[in-house]
């Protein structure tokens, strides 16, 4: 039997402002995304990739179309079935959001307590087996300010994927690392997004990396301009 769609989008538009300031910034956007792809999203600044990762992350309100995540309309959602894509779904972001106060081991033992039914102690487990899965079982009792650029990016895809969510969103997870770093974040993704049977939808400018991905979709001015199967099977 097929699964259905992870994410199935069908004549999404979105715009910002309001009156004379309204500016469409995504136009008749139609997208499925199966269990367990890869995804890269490719576009200029400003051509609406963000807005459209954040829409489907439950970050922002669907206007108009139609967004279904994990087989939930997003379109005139109430806040728990909002919570519920929220709960299921991980995020990166480019500027890591790591919490500065809390250690290394907490920002990510925090993202577990987050999802109800696990106790203190499975959350502390967890915690520490991914963040050994991510080569930084040695920094645990650090704080955030005290790590490279690579290592915080590494406890942002760890804090992402503890809870083993079905959907990791990941929004220029390369743009502030050098190519070795970059490659090393990616590859480290792909590795557990596999062996946790999850599907990456990814925003980057990085070239270095496209190879990882099973498709790439480009996105102009609000519209999806073409999609390219790559070699990588």
């Amino acid at each position: 039997m097929k699964q259905s769609a992870i994410i199935n989008i069908q004549n999404l538009n979105y715009f910002f402002g309001q009156g004379e300031l309204r500016k469409q910034i995504l136009f008749n956007v139609n997208l499925q995304i199966q269990p367990g792809e890869i995804i890269i999203l490719m576009g200029q600044s400003g051509s609406g990739k963000t807005t459209l990762l954040t829409l489907i992350g439950g970050l922002r309100s669907v206007q108009n179309g139609s967004l279904k995540v994990f087989d939930r309309e997003l379109y005139k959602a109430n806040n728990k079935q909002i919570l519920d894509v929220r709960r299921n779904t991980g995020y990166i972001f480019q500027a890591h959001n790591l919490l500065r106060f809390l250690t290394v081991f907490q920002n990510v033992q925090m993202s577990v307590e987050l999802h109800r039914g696990f106790s203190k102690q499975e959350a502390d487990t967890r915690a520490k087996a991914m963040l050994e899965a991510v080569g930084l079982s040695h920094r645990l009792n650090y704080y955030p300010d005290n790590l490279s650029g690579g290592q915080k990016q590494r406890v942002a895809v760890a804090r992402a994927l503890v809870s083993h969510p079905k959907l990791v969103l990941a929004d220029e997870p390369t743009a502030a690392l050098d190519s070795k770093s970059g490659r090393d974040v990616v590859e480290l993704m792909q590795r557990l997004a596999k062996e946790q049977s999850c599907t990456i939808l990814m925003v980057t400018h990085d070239n270095r990396i496209l190879d990882i991905a099973d498709r790439i979709i480009q996105i102009e001015d609000g519209r999806i301009v073409g999609v390219d199967l790559t070699q990588h099977s």
